[in-house]
Order: structure tokens, then C-alpha cells, then sequence
């Protein structure tokens, strides 16, 4: 697949259900610095890890005036289990069908002890208030992540 995302350009529109029930749009979340983060699976060891480290930095993200987004490919309950289990603050979208995952290009190929896969791309995006990415992590390694994207957001 060729991504579109692109540093620069306009994020696609996206429409995720978040966990507290709600639907998020690139529309409106316009006007506010977003960062979606994309992960694998709810509950397994760096996503959980990567889970925890946006929500301790939560705080320092809302000065910042951003707001964060995980999303996988797992269910609103599934996502709501996870939150419950490990005390998370973020918001979690839903993106059962894959659709917002193929638009930023994070649906990918993946091999793991010989054999190959379709699966999530571990990928943050930073959007800024008028809806344009200005930054993008691909293959992101966990540790340090969050702090990383929180010192790109003060730098807007």
C-alpha cells in the first residue's frame, strides 16, 4: 500500500469510536493538536508499556494543549478492559475494520520467527490545529517514545 500521509499535507479524514462512546472525526478535532498513536493489540507487553507512558505524560500533553488518540484494531469493550486493567487515561479508538489504519498507512506486512503477516505498524502521528501532520514516527521503539512526541508538540 502507498501511504498518503505525508508530512505537510492535510490528514485524511478519519472517524474512530472511542472508548467513552464517542466518535472522533479529523472534523472535529479541528482546531486542537492531536496525536494518534497506532499500536498492535490491547494488553500485550509494549503496547502496555507505550499505554502507561502517554498517560503519565497525559497532563504535560493537555498544557501543551494536545490531545491523544490510541488506536488498535481491537473492540471498544476489549480497549475498555484494557484501560480498566492498567489505570489508562488516553483515549482509545476502535478501528475494527481497519479503515482509518490503511489511510495512515500503518496496515502493513510484518514478519515474526519466519512467518509473514498483515498486522499494525507501531506509528505516531502529530497533527497540528489546522489539521496538517508535522510529524511522523514509523517502527517507533517504546521506550522514550512519549517524551519524544511531548517535546515535538512544545516545539509547535
Amino acid at each position: 500500500m502507498t501511504r498518503t500521509i505525508e508530512v505537510g499535507k492535510k490528514v485524511p479524514a478519519f472517524s474512530l469510536m472511542l472508548d467513552d462512546g464517542s466518535k472522533s472525526t479529523a472534523a472535529t478535532r479541528a482546531g486542537q493538536i492531536i496525536i494518534i498513536y497506532f499500536y498492535p493489540r490491547d494488553d500485550t507487553p509494549g503496547c502496555t508499556k507505550e499505554a502507561i507512558a502517554f498517560t503519565d505524560n497525559l497532563a504535560k500533553f493537555k498544557r501543551a494543549g494536545a490531545m491523544i488518540i490510541g488506536v488498535s484494531r481491537d473492540s471498544v469493550e476489549k480497549h475498555l478492559k484494557f484501560k480498566a486493567k492498567h489505570k489508562l487515561k488516553v483515549a482509545l479508538g476502535a478501528d475494527e475494520d481497519g479503515v482509518v489504519c490503511e489511510k495512515f498507512g500503518v496496515w502493513v506486512e510484518k514478519k515474526n520467527y519466519g512467518k509473514t503477516y498483515m498486522g499494525i505498524e507501531r506509528s505516531t502521528f502529530l497533527i497540528d490545529e489546522k489539521g496538517v501532520v508535522r510529524e511522523i514516527w514509523r517502527k517507533v521503539k517504546v521506550n522514550g517514545h512519549a517524551d519524544e512526541v511531548l517535546a515535538a508538540v512544545k516545539a509547535l
